[in-house]
C-alpha cells in the first residue's frame, strides 16, 4: 500500500533542505549564505481513519486537508 491519500491522491515530493551560516540582514549581519544542499522528502500528513468507502467501512490513508475539508464521511 502506497503512502497515498485515497481522496486527493497526495504524495511525498521531493526538495532539499538548506544549511545557511551568519546573521540576517535585519540584525545587522551580512546575510545568510547557503553553505550546503542536501536531499530531503516532504511527507503529506496522511493520517489513518475509518471511513465509507464504496458502500463499505474501510481503514483508509487521507490528509488533514481532505478531512477538514469534509470530501470524506467518517464511519
Amino acid at each position: 500500500m502506497a503512502r497515498e491519500c485515497i481522496v486527493c491522491h497526495k504524495t511525498s515530493m521531493a526538495g532539499r533542505q538548506y544549511k545557511r551560516r551568519g546573521a540576517a540582514k535585519l540584525g545587522g549581519g551580512a546575510g545568510r549564505k547557503i553553505t550546503g544542499k542536501s536531499a530531503r522528502r516532504f511527507e503529506p500528513n496522511l493520517q489513518r481513519i475509518k471511513i465509507l468507502f464504496d458502500g463499505t467501512v474501510q481503514r483508509v490513508l487521507v490528509c488533514t486537508r481532505c478531512i477538514k475539508a469534509g470530501k470524506i464521511t467518517k464511519a
